[in-house]
This record gives structure tokens, C-alpha cells and sequence, in this order.
């Protein structure tokens, strides 16, 4: 039978790539094979029962209808109240937009914001979906890289010599996703004089704000005057309340953008879940006890990673200030060889260590940084230990 074509647009979008060695485990997991995977951006606990009780009250009352298309008003007024006291930021409810997670949230703020032919300036290491999401747009991804030699940061210097008159957005992701990078208050005003000369926007990520580490501190772009307008503020309960599939983001920013990210946001998805936004408001109005018990073991794993990790030869692993990600570089196995393994690239090497090694890891070009890999320690300690007990005995079995 004859067809016509699908949607070249798509065509050009890679397949997550954490998504598909993650399913490829669990598969392997399900014939039976011990495998360790330290692929997932997810935390381990469960979570938290006083969350669990508000989606379960939502359900037996039978708050399971559409709502508002932006968002239950007692849950836009928590995030505003959450936006002022912790982040400095000035958003009232008609200026918060609820949505289906934080990815959907900064997919909405592109289509928002951007036309076809925009530009759109990233880092990199970044997070696997931002340059498909440039693209599905119809906006053209222009890549900073960076390296483990700057400690994955960009200076505004970097960040102005990447402009031209296209440029439309600038993606901030601070702490960052695979890096754990956190820029600090000083770098992060820096970055913002460049964004106020200009009158680009930034989107702004800060799904992982809580999870930051010893003296590093969050700050929020958006509470710079200059450039309060121009920003927009992501984030979400899925990493800090452990409800990954809760499915629940939000944005804040000013009224003329979260009015065109709402209407496209009408016209595809309508509402988030109504049980989750339960569940949200009551994260965001209760206290953090439990976010900080998981940060603080977040904090011991990261150290306990590092540390092994620099002990295997030809490793060397920056130590993250945020999030639950290592980013160590590999790229001096490249060219080894072990039977019939040969190592080219970072896609081979997490091919040897998932086969060999029974560990499942991302390739570092997932994030366009093909000289590293990236392991989430969101595994207990004991899958953690065997984990990195298995990459370094792999690793051993090298030879140039």
C-alpha cells in the first residue's frame, strides 16, 4: 500500500538517548541479567507519604475532572508564594503557567517565544532534549561547548561572542543536568548584563534547585531587575519531591509570555493532571524535611562516586555542586580494545560496559561531550558500590 511521507521535522529529532539505554536495561533486567543501572534522572525514594495521602484525598474526592487550563488558583498562588520567598521573583498567579512537567514547560516557552529561523544558544554538556526542542520549533540550536577544564561553565565574554542578530533565547540550566555545575550569584550577573544589552530572553532551568552541595547556593536569573522581563522561570516536583511521574512543572515570566505559552498550551494539551496538581500544592506548601534528608544522602553519594571514580587510572571526574549526575571524562580509552571490543567512542564504551560489565551509562555525546560518560547516583549505595566496582574492572581489561 502506497503512503505519503511522514513529518521530515521529526525526522531530524534524535531519540532520547537516556530514555532508550534506560528501557534497554530494564529489559535486560526482565531476562534475568544482574544489571546496575546508573542511567536514570530520578531519585530512588519513594515519594514522600504526606504527598502520596494529597493525591489519594484528591482521588476519593473525586478531583479527577479538567481544570483551568493554567492551573488550580491555590496552586498558582503556592508557586507565586514559592517564586517570591525562595527565588526573589516578583510572579503573581496570571503570570505562572502549570504544566505537564518541566520539559513541557520549556517546550512551551520555546513556542512561546521563538520564530522559524530563530536562534537559540545552548551549552554544552546539555540536557539531552534542549537542541530537538529548538528544532521542533523551528529555531536553529547554536552550541557554547565547554569542558571539565572550565568546570563546564561559560563566561558572559563566551556567551556575547555566540550572538548575532538571530538570537532569540539563551537556555540557563544552573544547577545543570549532566554537569552538577552551579554558577554562582557574581557569574550569573554577569551573564545577565549580556542578556540586558541585547533584549534576548532566557529560559531559565531550575528543576534541580534544591539539590545543591557544601557552599554552593542557587540564584535565580530572573530576580535581576535587568532582566526580570526577559526571563523565564522552569521548574517543577519532580527531582526535589521525588515525583518524576507526577508529571508536574510550571513557569514563571512575564504576562505577554505565559499568555502565548497558555494558548499553545490550550490547543494541545489543556491542563495538567488534576490528582498531581493536588499533590504539587501540597509539596509546595509543606515543609522540606524530606527533600533535605534526600539531598544530604544525594551529598554522601556524589562524594563516594568522585572519589572512586578518580581512584580507576585514566578517569578523571569533576566533583558536581548540584543535581545527582557525574560527568567523567574517558576520551584516554578511546583507541583500547579488549577481545572483541573495540573502543572508538563514548557510545562504544557504554556499549562494552553495559555488555561486559553489566553497568548501563549514557554516551557523552547525548549531551554533545563526546569525550565523557554520565552516571546518575540516584542508585543506593550498594548498586552504587557494584557499579563502580564493575566499571573499574572493565576499564582494567583495556589495553592500547
Amino acid at each position: 500500500m502506497r503512503r505519503r511521507p511522514l513529518s521530515r521535522k521529526v525526522d531530524t529529532v534524535a531519540e532520547s538517548q537516556t530514555l532508550a539505554i534506560s528501557a534497554r536495561a530494564a529489559a535486560m533486567k526482565r531476562e534475568g541479567i544482574d544489571v546496575i543501572s546508573l542511567t536514570a534522572g530520578e531519585p530512588d525514594f519513594p515519594t514522600p507519604d504526606h504527598i502520596k495521602r494529597a493525591g489519594i484525598a484528591a482521588i476519593e474526592g473525586n478531583f479527577t475532572k479538567y481544570t483551568a487550563n493554567k492551573g488550580i488558583p491555590d496552586l498558582l498562588e503556592a508557586i507565586s508564594n514559592k517564586f517570591r520567598k525562595e527565588n526573589d521573583l516578583p510572579w503573581g498567579t496570571a503570570e505562572i503557567l502549570v504544566s505537564s512537567g518541566a520539559k513541557h514547560s520549556i517546550f512551551n516557552a520555546l513556542q512561546a517565544i521563538c520564530n522559524p529561523g530563530d536562534e537559540v544558544v545552548i551549552t554544552s554538556p546539555y540536557w539531552v532534549s534542549y537542541p530537538d526542542m529548538v528544532k521542533l520549533v523551528d529555531a536553529k540550536p547554536i552550541v557554547i561547548k565547554t569542558t571539565d577544564k572550565s568546570n563546564f561553565k561559560i563566561t558572559a565574554k563566551e556567551l556575547r561572542k555566540a550572538l548575532s542578530l538571530k538570537t532569540k533565547v539563551f537556555i540557563f540550566n544552573s544547577p545543570s543536568n549532566p554537569t552538577g555545575m552551579v554558577y554562582s550569584q557574581e557569574e550569573i550577573e554577569e551573564i545577565a548584563a549580556v542578556i540586558a544589552d541585547t533584549g534576548m530572553y532566557v529560559i531559565s532551568d531550575e528543576i534541580y534547585e534544591h539539590l545543591v552541595y557544601g557552599d554552593a547556593a542557587h540564584f535565580s536569573i530572573g530576580s535581576i531587575d535587568a532582566v526580570k522581563d526577559l526571563t523565564v522561570t522552569v521548574n517543577g516536583v519532580s527531582k526535589a519531591f521525588s515525583m518524576t511521574g507526577w508529571r508536574l512543572g510550571y513557569m514563571g515570566a512575564h504576562k505577554d509570555i505565559i499568555a502565548n505559552a497558555a494558548k499553545f498550551q490550550g490547543q494541545v494539551t489543556s491542563n495538567a493532571c488534576s490528582i498531581s496538581q493536588k499533590a504539587a500544592l501540597h509539596a509546595l506548601t509543606s515543609p522540606l524535611d524530606e527533600v533535605w534528608r534526600m539531598r544530604d544522602e544525594f551529598e554522601k553519594r556524589r562524594d563516594y562516586v568522585v572519589g572512586e571514580l578518580n581512584a580507576i587510572p585514566g578517569i578523571t571526574c569533576t566533583k558536581p555542586k548540584g543535581s545527582f549526575y557525574v560527568l567523567p571524562r574517558v576520551d584516554e580509552y578511546f583507541g583500547s580494545s579488549a577481545d572483541k571490543y573495540a573502543i572508538r567512542s563514548d557510545v562504544d564504551l557504554c556499549e562494552y560496559l553495559l555488555l561486559e560489565g553489566k553497568v548501563a551509562s549514557v554516551p557523552g555525546s547525548a549531551f554533545g561531550a563526546h569525550e565523557y560518560i554520565r552516571l546518575s547516583y540516584t542508585s543506593s549505595m550498594d548498586e552504587l558500590r557494584k557499579g563502580i566496582e564493575r566499571i573499574g574492572e572493565c576499564l582494567g581489561k583495556l589495553a592500547s
